[in-house]
């Protein structure tokens, strides 16, 4: 082990100051309206990824997309919701209670959001549907911005005068498709979003799980096997957990708080309104937590929505163990091959070193195991690095692999500190961004793995210009 490896140190406590830009992720904020106005658009445009199908079809997005969002220091989730229209209601008993009842969705979204975006034509002015979901999200009490998109150009003509009789205020116009104002729109997120609670950082002994994954695949046996006693209501109906539920336990001296949550279905099969907002509930849960358990059923083997979930984890900062559930009914030739376990851990690469632990939830087999993981993965999450080691650490990392020329120019990394920040992120100063390939920066964050581990945890590596020391 490289001596750098022994001056590590971990802290439970709350870490103050640093790069506000590195924040956690906190606040939720909802995108909504009518069909075909185009708020896939925005949430793609915002988050800077191709999540949302986007398509002059009304009606596409029938699930909520999640994604983080990042402007000026504030990192927040950004919810891309289905169009509320009523009309759109087809003939399939399952589909029609998924798009039935525009205002109750509209309540729905106006409980579980912090803020909403209600999205609004201005190329065909103000519907009778807007004016209905305005009415009540002007009765709901929570903030809303008045979004008029596909105002691409101002010799296109539109009817932005008509936003003021919605009674939300000064619109502001942008264009999704083009990133016209979209600054703009998020600064004025900014504003008016609630200022991010800090109070669970600063309970320092408390190890908070969330613990979370498809539906029926046992994440309320696992809670109960772990609280000793049925604390959650367990069922083989999937989807019978609808809120997340917090249980204190004590390990070891620790005090753990558990949180189970609803089931988070795949995309287009969730078949009521409640079902809907269950994975914004889970997704409140994993906000205000330091390790995400997602559990998946071994039996059925890894599918998408296992990766989306795990995720949705990775991309919050938090720490990741992939619970295999069930192990008991996968068959024992396949329990008894190495390469099993190998595929399931492969499946979630994304995050880097994530623990695998088979176990029977029902049957009570490995249980005892998951807390001290949990607790590993906290505890690594909270690793300090000693500035000096993590440059030395670079400064060899450079020396034994140059980063490539670049139209004539080389990356230079001058510096290198770990932000204060509950996530692990590197902050790299270097003489240009833009020249930090991303092969690279996975290159450096696999030398910095190797030394100090942050195994279950995704590390950020974030480039910042500095001028070069002059000779």
């Amino acid at each position: 082990m490289s001596p750098a490896a022994g001056m590590v140190r971990t802290r439970r406590a709350r870490r103050r100051g640093g790069d506000p830009s590195l924040s956690p992720v906190s606040g939720i904020v909802a995108i909504v309206g009518r069909p075909n106005v185009g708020k896939s658009t925005l949430f793609n445009r915002l988050t800077g990824q191709r999540h949302a199908i986007v398509d002059e079809t009304a009606g596409l997005t029938r699930d909520r997309l999640y994604g983080v969002a990042e402007w000026r220091g504030r990192r927040f989730t950004l919810v891309d919701t289905a169009g509320l229209d009523p009309a759109l209601v087809p003939d399939d008993p399952g589909i029609a209670e998924l798009t039935r009842g525009t205002q109750e969705q509209a309540r729905l979204a106006i409980e579980e959001a912090d803020l909403c975006i209600l999205m609004v034509d201005v190329r065909t002015g103000v519907t009778g549907l807007d004016e209905d979901v305005a009415r009540i999200l002007r009765s709901g009490g929570k903030p809303v911005i008045l979004a008029g998109n596909k105002a691409d150009s101002s010799a296109d003509p539109y009817y932005a005068h008509e936003l003021y009789r919605l009674g939300l205020g000064d619109p502001r116009l942008i264009s999704a498709l083009s990133g016209t104002d979209t600054g703009d729109l998020l600064d004025d997120v900014l504003e008016r979003l609630p200022p991010a609670d800090g109070a669970a950082e600063e309970r320092v002994d408390e190890l908070r799980v969330a613990i979370i994954g498809r539906p029926n695949v046992g994440k309320s046996s696992l809670l109960n096997c772990l609280v000793g006693e049925e604390r959650a209501l367990v069922s083989s109906v999937a989807g019978t957990t609808r809120d997340a539920v917090d249980t204190v336990v004590d390990h070891h001296g620790r005090q753990v708080r558990l949180v189970d949550t609803a089931g988070i279905r795949r995309r287009g099969v969730v078949s009521t309104d409640i079902e809907h907002y269950s994975l914004l509930r889970a997704m409140r849960a994993l906000e205000r937590s330091d390790v995400a358990l997602v559990v998946v059923d071994s039996s059925e083997g890894i599918v998408a929505q296992d990766r989306h979930i795990a995720g949705y984890a990775a991309e919050a900062g938090k720490g990741v163990v992939v619970i295999a559930n069930k192990w008991d009914l996968v068959p024992q030739e396949d329990r008894a091959d190495p390469e099993t376990l190998t595929k399931i851990g492969a499946a979630f690469d994304f995050v880097p070193g994530v623990p695998v632990l088979t176990l029977s939830a029902l049957q009570g087999r490995n249980v005892a195991k998951v807390l001290d993981t949990a607790e590993a993965v906290a505890d690594g999450r909270a690793t300090r690095i000693p500035t000096s080691a993590l440059n030395q650490l670079v400064r060899e990392a450079v020396a034994s692999h140059p980063p490539a020329m670049h139209r004539g120019r080389r990356l230079k990394v001058l510096y290198a500190t770990q932000a204060s920040s509950p996530n692990p992120t590197v902050v790299l100063f270097v003489n240009d961004p833009e020249l930090l390939h991303f092969s690279y920066e996975r290159y450096l964050e696999n030398r910095i793995r190797a030394v100090f581990g942050f195994a279950g945890v995704r590390l950020r590596m974030v480039a910042r210009r500095r001028a070069e020391p002059e000779a």
